[in-house]
Parts: structure tokens; C-alpha cells; sequence
């Protein structure tokens, strides 16, 4: 009965030190502790998925609790779809930042308790009492919210999994822990065609169609369930030991910068001084330089509040490293328009293959009809994207991948917009289909996987949190303007839009260096060396 005590300690050391693990297995393959780990981190973001890929049906059934079946105002529409990514950018701002510098086991947890409160209040939006304006109102200020939790998960689930994975196989689990945002939005279209199909009887016999009021505050609260279930996993995680020596990285340069400008006062000090010895003054201060080693290992400089952000904008003020960082924001950047573009509107697309909610006799048959569409193209390009990417993430290669998926998205949206009106219902849902399975078998995954392997952890969770909020910005763009936009220049046109990004989006990955097998933090501390030699001697 004693045996299970020293397995606790045991377990929370494999979660802390997890890249040690060095075996002969397929990258795919993973271990126990692996595999715990993309429970803790895996669940939260197939929450972040469903959470905000749920909003498009969410808002075709408010059609018909606020507005009996008629569309919904085109500004509140995109206000309500775009709230939770204009909280994602708050999120992945702040939490990217705290978890450089307070760490990451005292910020991870907070974020998807956000996400807990916020999905409680959006469940409470009172459509009975408040105006129809006012109830989406209500909805996208709550999402907001919500999307402050979701976006600083991003950055907090894959700086927890990159700290701690084996070089060998870090970009599967990154891939792996994306991955759930196919499921995430499988999930939620399967539990959108469940719930629907017990709400048959009484909306499509009994004719109660404001009882999809219902409908919707439980697709959405389903949620709820794995977000509690892996929450004290989250908040109970240790910190990495990757991190830890990052610190301790950080106060060693800090204390070796500290030396070389004591040392630099002191040179400054003895040529001001022309007169006095030479010879005692160069001893002193040799005993000096001695004392201040010693005094830096015992008693290092008084930390600097503002050190993290002063070091962040030193280390990417050099176009080396801020080249990297522009490629990784305009990469997200570009890819979201059209990523979010579509997968925010599917409705529009949907109406190509006669699944859009218009079609059917009854609300309940269009709401239906409606599920099965948005369930055909998930299960066929969504989720296989993400596996093919996994597979042959370690083997192809990062940039590779980006820069295949770029222009097969490009290739697949010129058919689309070139061909939009003329395309048969099977020639749409193959093209389709495949524009999703290139969005996912590339660039979508890649601008997601490499902020976290190209930066130092030092800078890691920020510089992620800043590109995915460049990627954040792109997806507000298209939510805002896509149904405004395309009622005035038509959807080829959107397209074509898209493809132009997509084609930017392959140019602006040239910028990347491949990072297979590469850690940041040796090249870091390989360049800090180099930078404190020529201090040193100059």
C-alpha cells in the first residue's frame, strides 16, 4: 500500500522535465507523460475551438429567437462573431507577458477560469427581456471575455508544451495540441446535431421554434464540462524545468552585464585620472573586478521590474531576430483573414452546396440541414489537415509546410472565386474540402507551431501571444467586414481578397529560418557570449 506515495513526486517530474526523454519511437508516437500532458493543455484548446467556432450556428439560431428566421443587422452579426477574437488579442497580450515574467505556472489556469465565468454569463444573455439589438449586445460583450481566456491560452499551451518536449519531436506535440482545434470544432457541430434532434418533437410538432433558445444555451454549455474536468490539472502543473534555467540564464547575463559596466566606470574612472599611479590603480581595481565577481555570484544586482520588457525590445531590436518576429506576425496575420474569413461565414459557402439553413420547410429542417453541412466539411478537409501534419511535421519541415500550405490555399481559393457560381454541389465540396485540408495541413498549424520553437523561453510566451494576436487581428478584420463586404462587391470577390493574402502569407515565410532540431535557447546564449566578448574588448 506504500508503493503509490513516491509515484506523485515521480509524475510531477516527468511533467517538469519531459524533454530528457530520448527514445527510438516515431515522433508521433508518445509516451504516458506526453500524453498526460496534451490532456492538460490538449482539452483547454479544443474548449478555445469550440468556444469560437460554436458562434456561427449560435448566430443562425438567434435568427429565428430574435428576428423569426430573418438575418441578423450585418454590424451586430459581425460585432457578435468578431467578440471573442477582439478579447483574444487583450488575452494573448497580457497572459503572453505574464508568463514571461512571472512565469508560467503562476499565470496557467487563470485563463480558463475566464473562460469558465465567461461562458456562464453568456449563457445568461436574457433574449426574452432586452431588445433583439440589445440581447447580441449583451452576447458579444460576455464573448469578449471569453476570448480574453481563450487568447491567453495560446500562448500559454503551447509555451507549456514546447518548454517541456523533446527537440525531436516538439513539433508534433505542438501539432498535437493544435490538433484539437479540429476537434474542438467537430465536437461542437456534433453536439449543435444532437441537441438539435431532441429539440425535434417539440419545435418541428409542437411548432415551438423560440425553444431554440435552448438549443443554443446547451451546445454552448457543454463546454463547460471539460473545462472544469482539467482546470486543478492546470492550476496543480509545476513549472518547467526549461524555464527555470532560462532564469537562471537571465540572471547570469544580467549579473555578467552588471560586471562589464563596473568594469567600464572603472576604466573611464582611471583615464579621467591621469596623474595619480598607474600601477596600484590598474591592482586595485583587478582586486576590485575580483570583489565584484564574487559579490555577483553572492549578492547579484537588485531586480529590474521593468528587465523583462527592457530585454524584449533590446533582443528584437536587432533585425536578426525582429525579421523572425515580423515573419511569424504577418505569417498569422495573413492567414487568418482568409482562415476566419471562411470558417466565421461557412453560411455563405454552405449556400453553394445547399446546406446554409435556407433550404427545408421547417426552421427545424434549415437549423438541421445546417448541422450536417458544417459536420461534412469538418470530418472531411478540418480534422485530416491536422493529422497530416502530424505525421510529417519532423520529417518535411516547418517552412516547408507553411510555404506548401500557402499556395495550395491559394490554388484552391482562385478555383473557388474564378468558378464560384459555375462549380457543381460535388466539385464545391471537394474544393472546399480541400482549401480546409491545406489551411490545416500548413499554415495554420505552422503559424501556431513556430513562435514556439523559433524564440528563447526567455521571450517565448510574449512574442507567441504578440503573433497570435497579430492572427487575432486579421480574423476581427474579416468578421467585421466579410458580411458588409460581400452583400456590396459579392463573395468571388472576398476570394479573390483571400488569395492575394495567401500569396503575401508564402512570401512573408521566406522570412523564417527552419527550426527542425533547432533550440532557441542554445542560440541565444551562444549570441549573449559573443555579444559580453565584444563588450568586453572594447
Amino acid at each position: 500500500m506504500s508503493s503509490p506515495t513516491p509515484e506523485k513526486p515521480t509524475q510531477r517530474a516527468a511533467l517538469e522535465e519531459l524533454d530528457i526523454d530520448d527514445d527510438s519511437r516515431p515522433p508521433f508516437l508518445l509516451s504516458l507523460t506526453e500524453v498526460k500532458l496534451l490532456g492538460i493543455a490538449g482539452v483547454g484548446f479544443f474548449l478555445d475551438a469550440y468556444d469560437l467556432f460554436v458562434i456561427n450556428p449560435v448566430t443562425t439560431m438567434l435568427q429565428y429567437r430574435l428576428y423569426g428566421g430573418h438575418s441578423l443587422p450585418p454590424h451586430l452579426e459581425g460585432f457578435v462573431k468578431a467578440g471573442a477574437n477582439i478579447g483574444s488579442v487583450i488575452g494573448q497580450f497580457a497572459f503572453g507577458y505574464a508568463a514571461d515574467a512571472l512565469g508560467r505556472k503562476a499565470v496557467y489556469g487563470k485563463e480558463l477560469m475566464l473562460i469558465i465565468i465567461a461562458t456562464i454569463l453568456t449563457l445568461t444573455t436574457p433574449t426574452g427581456s432586452l431588445s433583439p439589438e440589445g440581447a447580441l449586445i449583451y452576447l458579444a460583450m460576455f464573448r469578449i471575455l471569453l476570448g480574453v481566456g481563450v487568447g491567453g491560452d495560446y500562448p500559454m499551451s503551447a509555451t507549456i508544451t514546447s518548454d517541456r518536449a523533446n527537440l525531436r519531436k516538439r513539433g508534433t506535440m505542438l501539432a498535437y495540441i493544435f490538433s484539437n482545434q479540429g476537434w474542438g470544432s467537430f465536437g461542437a457541430s456534433l453536439v449543435f446535431i444532437i441537441v438539435l434532434m431532441c429539440y425535434r418533437h417539440v419545435m418541428e410538432v409542437e411548432g415551438k421554434v423560440s425553444k431554440v433558445d435552448g438549443v443554443w444555451r446547451i451546445v454552448v454549455g457543454v463546454s463547460l464540462i471539460p473545462a472544469f474536468g482539467t482546470l486543478y490539472q492546470r492550476l496543480t502543473l509545476p513549472e518547467a524545468a526549461r524555464y527555470k534555467k532560462s532564469q537562471q540564464q537571465a540572471r547570469r547575463l544580467a549579473d555578467e552585464e552588471y560586471d562589464i559596466d563596473e568594469l567600464k566606470k572603472k576604466n573611464e574612472a582611471i583615464v579621467s585620472v591621469p596623474e595619480q599611479p598607474q600601477e596600484p590603480t590598474a591592482s586595485a581595481s583587478s582586486s576590485d573586478i575580483k570583489t565584484s565577481d564574487s559579490a555577483s555570484i553572492s549578492a547579484p544586482p537588485p531586480e529590474n521590474k521593468t528587465r523583462q520588457i527592457r530585454e524584449f525590445v533590446a533582443y528584437f531590436s536587432e533585425w536578426r531576430h525582429f525579421k523572425i518576429l515580423l515573419g511569424t506576425c504577418m505569417c498569422w496575420f495573413l492567414l487568418d483573414i482568409a482562415f476566419y474569413g471562411i470558417n466565421l461565414n461557412q453560411n455563405v459557402v454552405l449556400q453553394q452546396i445547399g446546406f446554409d439553413g435556407h433550404t427545408g420547410s421547417t426552421a427545424w429542417e434549415k437549423l438541421y440541414r445546417l448541422a450536417v453541412g458544417n459536420i461534412i466539411i469538418t470530418a472531411l478537409g478540418f480534422v485530416p489537415g491536422y493529422y497530416a501534419t502530424i505525421l510529417t511535421v519532423e520529417r518535411v519541415g516547418r517552412k516547408k509546410i507553411q510555404l506548401m500550405g500557402f499556395l495550395m490555399e491559394a490554388f484552391f481559393l482562385a478555383i473557388l472565386a474564378g468558378r464560384f457560381h459555375n462549380l457543381s454541389k460535388p466539385a464545391f465540396i471537394v474544393c472546399f474540402a480541400l482549401l480546409q485540408f491545406f489551411f490545416n495541413f500548413g499554415a495554420n498549424s505552422t503559424t501556431y507551431i513556430y513562435p514556439a520553437e523559433v524564440f528563447p523561453t526567455r521571450f517565448k510566451a510574449f512574442a507567441h501571444g504578440m503573433s497570435a494576436a497579430c492572427g487575432k487581428a486579421g480574423a476581427i478584420i474579416s468578421a467585421l467586414v466579410f458580411n458588409t463586404l460581400s452583400k456590396k462587391i459579392g463573395t468571388p470577390a472576398i476570394l479573390w481578397i483571400f488569395f492575394a493574402c495567401s500569396i503575401a502569407g508564402a512570401g512573408f515565410t521566406l522570412l523564417l529560418p527552419e527550426v527542425k532540431m533547432r533550440d532557441a535557447d542554445l542560440v541565444y546564449e551562444e549570441e549573449e557570449k559573443e555579444k559580453r566578448r565584444l563588450q568586453r574588448t572594447s
